[in-house]
């Protein structure tokens, strides 16, 4: 009970410091998630401009091909953060439609300043509460948000209301293990069909090995000093990444298809 109510407080303490962020973010502060690296390495083709985004842009590309290709698809990305993914996905998956929603309206600020594609869009809105009909969208995509939500429960239904029959669900995110067995039996009753999932904490701990720098300089230009003590960035050597290679943390990967 204890551990939960300390990761529900850590929630509390990171949805404003996101917001913090997203008002004072420079034009290259695009990602917001850890990273990832496969071995042999991905070795993506990248445009230079995306080349020192890699190892979070690494991230959103496995996530989003687990069900193969999205061209000509309507997708829409529940926590779109700062816009990096779902900009390098709308360029390079080529999607008729692609939307990202998120609840700070600050990052909505920032995206639609940044990230100008003829197909796509952002939206302020809640994950638990959705504002799109349903069947609405071929794919949703989530990568590295849900674990903020209050009522992850009402997000995966949400989930399932706006896909089209046969339509994919991809995500990655983060637990606690003491949260994983609740986290497996939410998603196994979404009324979704688990495709595939796995851990991945190793390929996240190697590409936080080799995006280590990035994050600092990034953290150290936005951070004040009041956030030091209960934010920190996804860096060689921090909490987080000692979480993850003990196993207190697991992060995974999922594909669900709705029938």
């Amino acid at each position: 009970m204890a551990r939960t109510v300390l990761w529900k407080l850590n929630a509390k303490i990171h949805k404003p410091m996101y917001a913090y962020i997203a008002r004072r973010a420079d034009d290259d502060v695009l990602f917001m998630n850890w990273a990832y690296e496969e071995d042999p390495p991905m070795a993506l083709p990248l445009d230079p401009a995306d080349e020192p985004h890699r190892y979070p842009i690494q991230l959103y590309h496995a996530t989003a091909t687990q069900n193969g290709d999205l061209a000509g698809k309507r997708i829409l990305e529940v926590g779109c953060g700062h816009g990096g993914g779902a900009a390098y996905l709308t360029r390079t998956l080529k999607p008729a439609a692609y939307i990202g929603l998120d609840l700070n309206a600050a990052g909505i600020k920032f995206c639609r300043r940044r990230h100008q594609l003829p197909a796509l869009e952002f939206v302020e809105g809640n994950a638990e509460d959705l504002p799109f009909p349903a069947e609405s969208f071929d794919a949703v995509i989530n990568v590295e948000s849900s674990h903020f939500y209050p009522h992850f429960d009402r997000f995966l239904s949400e989930v399932t209301r706006v896909l089209r029959p046969g339509g994919a669900f991809l995500y990655t995110d983060v637990r606690q293990w003491f949260h994983c067995e609740q986290w497996e039996a939410d998603l196994k009753g979404s009324g979704m069909h688990i495709v595939s999932g796995r851990e991945i904490n190793t390929e996240v701990l190697r590409g936080i090995e080799l995006n280590t720098s990035q994050w600092e300089a990034v953290w150290d230009r936005l951070a004040p000093g009041f956030l030091r003590p209960v934010g920190q960035a996804p860096t060689k050597g921090a909490r987080i990444y000692r979480d993850l290679q003990t196993g207190k943390q697991s992060y995974r990967m999922y594909c669900l298809v709705k029938s």
